[in-house]
């Protein structure tokens, strides 16, 4: 079979680059769009869901909304995985879903911000609750398939160690340009309404990341790079046999943790800039942007770090610093006797390593445990691997706009909610990190070591 060459590589990653734009559009800009705070009301954005209305005395609307879209996607998770797995397609096991689902993928996440009735109304209720259930459900067709080619493509540590890599810098790309969105609308603002202007940006956007999720599916002949066997039986049979991995579990709990903290900091970031700080909406975009490209710098370092280290460590490392960067967040304003733009841009050189450890290793860990465990069973189950961790993502986003919604309906003259938000947010992401110290590195790196022993992985030295 072939190597992956350092081009192919890349055009593996820019298909990541796409379906990061995708899921920030979302992450980042769907609460503030549907549930907007009354100074962006004042400044001509339209309402299109009832705001008051609340589910079991708790839960709004948008919150409800997007978890329950979650939890049919979790159904749907283990499901396209084992296909995937089985999949006996001439074109390989996992190109031809991505292929399938790209188009409906760009299609409902652009759909999602074009509400039917330009006003308050339950059908825009109906119609976001379909596109957010079809959206997540064609992230999974792309997004498992994809991510299960890590350690299939990845044939060696340091060919895994540069997709992985790879992919990060995509990542955060993507995440980049969906934070761009309030500077290009207000741009576009100059020549229509708001709420056009925002529209029009999404779709470009929307646009730019299919055709990014296109490349690595026109690019790479899978067949070429791996020759793995379908596997058999059940959907149900598969994901048993997956969660039997302790070490996999605890991963899976502890990225849970990570994705519902950074979810929740991520989407309530325009209101802690304009709500704690007291500052322009647009500055939230500068904040993203910087501490992305800050997150940029620690790449190398992080992947010198890795052999010397291991993946635990760092990631241990990443919890720590989240924790303190959210506690921090809590305490913008005017209790800090910082200028409030000055402590934004604080906040974007303290997050900033996490961000790059987070955006590189916990793939490569995945990989790893897969690896390990097709070498104890004999079963290369990659997909349901990779369908278990986009479900964390997927849990976490959930649960997280659920918090956010209902933390934002808190003291909203006082901003309490938003500060309730980052404490939330920090206390998740310490549950993480201590649940994540039990995970066995070890065992796992010597299970490859001993099976591979032409390899050169990226094993911590024994001190």
């Amino acid at each position: 079979m072939k190597k992956l060459s350092t081009g192919k590589v890349w055009c593996f990653a820019v298909g990541q680059l796409g379906w990061s734009i995708l899921a920030a559009l979302i992450s980042s800009w769907l609460v503030s769009y549907y549930q907007p705070d009354q100074k962006t009301v004042d400044a001509g954005h339209s309402l299109f869901i009832p705001q008051g209305a609340v589910i079991f005395g708790i839960f709004t609307i948008l919150g409800a909304i997007t978890a329950f879209g979650r939890i049919f996607d979790a159904i749907t998770d283990p499901l396209i995985a084992s296909a995937s797995d089985k999949c006996k397609s001439k074109d390989g096991r996992r190109i031809p879903f991505m292929r399938l689902a790209a188009i409906p993928f760009a299609a409902t996440c652009i759909l999602t911000f074009w509400s039917p009735v330009n006003d308050v109304s339950w059908i825009n209720g109906v119609f976001l609750f379909l596109m957010l259930t079809l959206f997540y459900l064609f992230m999974t067709m792309y997004c498992t398939p994809y991510n299960a080619l890590i350690p299939e493509l990845g044939a060696d540590q340091r060919t895994r160690m540069a997709i992985s890599t790879a992919i990060s810098f995509t990542y955060i790309a993507g995440m980049a340009v969906a934070y761009l969105a309030p500077v290009i609308w207000g741009l576009l603002e100059g020549f229509m309404d708001r709420i056009l202007a925002i529209r029009i940006t999404f779709t470009v956007l929307g646009l730019i990341g299919l055709g990014c999720m296109f490349v690595p599916v026109f690019t790479i002949r899978e067949k070429d790079y791996i020759n793995v066997k379908p596997t058999e039986g059940t959907a149900l049979h598969s994901l048993g046999a997956t969660f039997k991995n302790k070490d996999f579990r605890l991963f899976v709990a502890s990225d849970i943790a990570y994705f519902l903290g950074i979810t929740m900091f991520q989407t309530a970031m325009p209101y802690f800039v304009v709500k704690l700080l007291g500052i322009d909406e647009g500055m939230s975009s500068m904040y993203f942007v910087l501490m992305t490209a800050l997150s940029v710098i620690f790449y190398i370092p992080i992947t010198k770090l890795v052999p010397r280290f291991g993946k635990k460590k760092l990631i241990l490392c990443a919890f720590v610093i989240f924790t303190v960067s959210f506690l921090y967040t809590a305490a913008f304003g005017p209790s800090l006797p910082i200028p409030p733009a000055v402590q934004g841009y604080i906040l974007c050189a303290l997050a900033a390593p996490a961000m790059a450890i987070f955006g590189i290793l916990p793939q490569a860990v995945v990989a790893d445990i897969a690896e390990y465990d097709a070498l104890e069973t004999g079963e290369n189950r990659s997909g349901m691997f990779y369908a278990a961790r986009t479900f964390a993502f997927k849990l976490g986003q959930s649960v997280a706009m659920l918090l956010v919604t209902s933390f934002a309906t808190i003291g909203k003259e006082t901003g309490l909610g938003y500060r309730i938000t980052a404490i939330t947010a920090a206390a998740v992401c310490l549950l993480g990190g201590v649940l994540f110290l039990f995970y066995n590195e070890k065992k796992i790196y010597a299970k490859i070591l001993k099976e591979k022993r032409g390899d050169k992985p990226s094993a911590p030295k024994e001190k």
